[in-house]
């Protein structure tokens, strides 16, 4: 499992040693999220659903570093933003949960109207 503050603190190390910090604003860092999300999507442009559910090795593996390069710029801009992003998950989480509540919460309330 990853741990995110161990994540944070090492990119910041890392964009340190390289004195990257002065290109890591927020708004450079979200630009820079949509790239890497663009280059993710170019994977399965033109795909079937079928065919996105059965990558093979070569383009998982692409996929896999894909996904990565968004989690980075996500969790630096994270760092950089002052945001919690485990809290942020979990109040997401409760926020959607109330928001889309199970299937069969749905049914129950159906029949009791």
């Amino acid at each position: 499992m990853i741990n995110i503050e161990n994540l944070k603190q090492h990119l910041r190390e890392f964009a340190d040693a390289r004195d990257w910090e002065k290109f890591h604003s927020p708004k450079n860092l979200v630009m820079a999220l949509s790239v890497e999300m663009a280059e993710l999507m170019e994977h399965f442009e033109w795909m079937t659903e079928e065919e996105s559910l059965n990558l093979d090795a070569k383009t998982r593996e692409e996929v896999a570093l894909e996904m990565a390069d968004v989690m980075i710029y996500l969790v630096r801009m994270a760092d950089r933003c002052s945001v919690d992003l485990d809290d942020a998950v979990q109040r997401k989480l409760m926020i959607n949960a109330e928001k889309y509540p199970p299937i069969e919460v749905l049914r129950e309330s159906k029949r009791e109207k």
